[in-house]
C-alpha cells in the first residue's frame, strides 16, 4: 500500500482546508451582501452584534 500524499502535513491540511471553508464562506456572505446594497463594514458590523461581539469605541 502506498504512502498517504499530503498537501502539506498530516497535521497541517486539516487546517488548512478549513481556514479555506472559512474564508470562502466569509467570501460568498459578502458578495451577497454587497449585492443587497451593504457595505462590507456594516457587513461585519451584523455578524459581529450576531454572535455577540460589539465593536464600539471607547
Amino acid at each position: 500500500m502506498p504512502a498517504p500524499t499530503y498537501i502539506i502535513s498530516r497535521v497541517a491540511d486539516p487546517i488548512f482546508a478549513v481556514a479555506i471553508g472559512i474564508s470562502a464562506a466569509a467570501t460568498r456572505v459578502n458578495r451577497e451582501e454587497k449585492a443587497k446594497g451593504r457595505s462590507t463594514n456594516e457587513t461585519l458590523e451584523a455578524g459581529l452584534r450576531r454572535i455577540g461581539i460589539s465593536r464600539k469605541s471607547a
